[in-house]
């Protein structure tokens, strides 16, 4: 039996409780995947798998269900702290060929630099596997030119959801999540 994904859905939410486990939970509940049972898998976006909006996808799924998904999270109580999670996604033209999602999370970096940073990964594994030569030293934007001029890579994307964790020292979660659909 092959469990290959044929749709995708990009999704972020965060969460704010006095326990860790519970401001998970609630970045769950804020991405709309509190009810699956998700399964982290490593990077690989399938071929043809189509991207579905977040509210088809969530229709698509049952509470309960064993689900597939690449996840960034990131966690702090430390009052005033950023913390940002995020997945980028690079797609091949050549629609026969798979594509790459990454997972970044990190501390003290806005959406957009978080976000930038997880979808170079993606697309710096992508180009690795399509031939691609990059100098690593240089800029996103250098990069994503060197990608649409290649004619390799069709498309990056990422999802990204920041926050500022609260001052009374409550854990503050975020989540960034690329669910899988069988």
């Amino acid at each position: 039996m092959k469990l290959l994904p044929k749709k995708i859905f990009f999704t972020k939410g965060v969460g704010n409780h006095r326990e860790e486990l519970h401001s998970f939970e609630l970045a769950l509940r804020s991405a709309g995947i509190e009810k699956l049972n998700l399964v982290q898998v490593s990077s690989i976006l399938p071929p043809g798998c189509k991207i579905v909006s977040r509210n088809e996808g969530i229709k698509s799924v049952t509470p309960g269900q064993i689900t597939f998904c690449v996840m960034s999270k990131c966690s702090s109580n430390e009052p005033r702290r950023l913390i940002a999670a995020s997945v980028g996604c690079a797609i091949p033209t050549d629609k026969s060929l798979y594509g790459y999602l990454s997972e970044h999370h990190a501390y003290g970096q806005t959406d957009t630099v978080a976000g930038d940073y997880a979808e170079d990964l993606a697309a710096a594994m992508l180009a690795s596997t399509l031939g691609i030569e990059l100098d690593e030293n240089l800029g996103w934007d250098e990069k994503k030119e060197i990608y649409r001029i290649s004619d390799k890579i069709v498309r990056t994307r990422n999802i990204t959801q920041s926050a500022i964790v609260k001052r009374d020292a409550t854990y503050s979660t975020v989540v960034a999540a690329a669910v899988l659909i069988l």
